[in-house]
């Protein structure tokens, strides 16, 4: 079994009660289902490659994969590697994964070669598929990792080891058997404040997830997702990918994100895109870019914003502009979305992450773990049957994560009285002026406003006298200028004196992880060696 019934090498937390009772239920396989019901319909639309595939194209290829990972000895618990771009060769890899019972472990393309070492040496995988875009970083893998069989592909579909091993494999259609509790994927999380740990999914998450978020996506068979965020990522992955195919959807994958190219997508009446998930810096993009003047986002039915909280200026130039962005709020280790603002509380509700998903449940926590009160602030923590049951190899961090059946998400928020709950900003990235607690994201949301700030960023850093202050981190739209007094004079009125930042930086561009959030660990130690000199 796995992580469900034990602590095992993942040391993940006992499976909750209600799903030791389904146990015994098998897990179905989505690919094969729908190319028993839609033999014909588009699955998979690959921009970069123009390729299409029915479901029951993408059936034969996951057979196919299923095969090459069988006779390579891939088997039930083994964990098989991708490293590549967008594409929808990844996903035939996923679902081929699941078909013989094989852990899928999607890597982040950005990292060094000595980070994903560690990564591949702590997941362990049988495999390692490979985008031959990088095989400058494989070629160094192979000498410090002990994957077994490696095999390079081109994500395009053209002439490469994997298409050569797929049409010499022998085709799986029939799923092994698996139950609920058996993991499914490891997904390392993005690493912001320091070594990225390996987040374990099993198929009753994955299931609940979809069962969670289908009815407030507004997903059904009919829809057609464009997927712009990395498929390493949890947004790319589920957003809109797995619900897509779960349903029997159409999921459009893009190779990297591309603001004209996606707004070409939404314009294209033929794709007909119905649901979209963007980071704030994406969606940011698109309202810059030349071609939204003319873009026609009415097909558009799902519009998500996610990874952080997206500034209320931003949403509402989106609604004069005809599109409903919902924010919500999640993260990998809750498999995706836990609460989502409706569309009919937009704009009266713009700031909340929306209420509790059905199959989710939210507390906010005070310090001594006690809950607390409507529109008091303190830690979400999370529980459900969407949340993980625990970090690969990693006994300690769950140790530190996991409080009585409930995951520490590690943010700060409320909820007010009607269960909506208001995200405030991430724990870590929360500083003490003068003994007073400040939250960057606040901040962060009155200054983006200003009209010469592309983006920005609001950091604590060290000062004499209180502590900590405030340093705000700006990226000037380009002929303008940003200074101090200008920060200042935009927050009187609208913050208290202890909020506003002390000092000023100006850097050409915000360190990122490839989803978009700003590095914060990064930028207080690039912002701090910036004042000193």
């Amino acid at each position: 079994m796995g992580l469900g019934d034990k602590r095992n090498s993942s040391g993940g937390s006992d499976t909750p009660r209600a799903w030791k009772d389904i146990d015994d239920c098998q897990v179905s396989d989505w690919i094969a289902s729908n190319a028993s019901y839609f033999p014909h319909k588009i699955a998979t639309v690959d921009l970069h490659s123009g390729r299409r595939h029915t479901y029951s194209q993408m059936h034969e290829r996951v057979a196919r994969v299923a095969g090459l990972l069988q006779a390579w000895g891939v088997g039930k618990g083994d964990r098989v590697a991708v490293l590549s771009m967008n594409s929808t060769d990844m996903l035939d890899i996923q679902y081929g994964c699941w078909r013989v019972g094989a852990i899928y472990l999607p890597l982040n393309f950005r990292l060094t070669a000595s980070e994903l070492t560690f990564i591949v040496n702590d997941a362990s995988p049988e495999v390692m598929f490979f985008d031959e875009t990088f095989a400058a970083t494989v070629a160094e893998l192979r000498s410090t990792t002990g994957v077994a069989h490696w095999t390079g592909m081109d994500g395009r579909g053209g002439a490469s080891e994997f298409e050569t091993a797929l049409a010499a494999a022998t085709p799986v259609c029939q799923m092994v058997d698996l139950k609920p509790a058996d993991l499914c994927m490891i997904m390392y999380s993005s690493g912001t404040t320091g070594l990225p740990k390996g987040v374990t999914f099993n198929y009753a998450m994955t299931n609940a997830f979809v069962l969670n978020t289908a009815p407030g996506f507004l997903a059904s068979h009919d829809m057609v997702g464009l997927s712009v965020m990395p498929l390493f990522h949890i947004g790319g992955t589920n957003a809109f990918s797995v619900t897509t195919l779960f349903l029997g959807g159409t999921t459009i994958i893009m190779r990297a994100f591309d603001p004209g190219e996606a707004l070409d997508v939404f314009n294209d009446p033929e794709l007909g895109v119905t649901h979209f998930l963007g980071v704030p810096a994406i969606f940011n993009a698109l309202k810059e870019h030349p071609k939204n003047a003319a873009t026609d986002f009415s097909r558009l039915r799902y519009t998500v914003a996610g990874a952080e909280t997206i500034p209320e200026e931003l949403v509402h130039w989106w609604h004069k502009r005809g599109l409903v962005i919902q924010e919500l709020y999640g993260m990998t280790e809750s498999g995706g979305a836990v609460c989502v603002l409706a569309p009919h509380d937009i704009p009266r509700m713009i700031g909340a992450a929306g209420q509790a998903q059905r199959h989710c449940r939210i507390q906010i926590t005070r310090g001594d773990g006690s809950q607390a009160d409507p529109d008091e602030l303190g830690e979400i923590w999370l529980r459900g049957a969407t949340v993980t049951s625990g970090y690969w190899n990693r006994p300690e961090a769950n140790d530190e994560a996991f409080v009585d059946g409930w995951f520490r998400s590690g943010d700060i928020g409320r909820m007010d009285a009607d269960g909506y709950v208001y995200v405030e900003d991430r724990l870590k990235d929360m500083y003490i002026s003068g003994g007073e607690n400040v939250y960057p994201a606040e901040i962060e949301n009155v200054l983006y406003g200003m009209p010469e700030i592309a983006e920005l960023a609001v950091i604590g850093v060290p000062d004499d006298r209180w502590g900590e202050v405030g340093c705000a981190v700006v990226v000037p739209r380009p002929g303008q200028e940003v200074t101090i007094d200008a920060i200042r004079a935009r927050c009187d009125g609208r913050l208290a004196r202890f909020k506003q930042p002390v000092h000023l930086v100006e850097m050409e561009s915000l360190p990122r992880n490839p989803t978009g959030k700003v590095l914060k660990f990064q930028l207080r130690k690039m912002a701090r060696d910036m004042l000193a000199g």
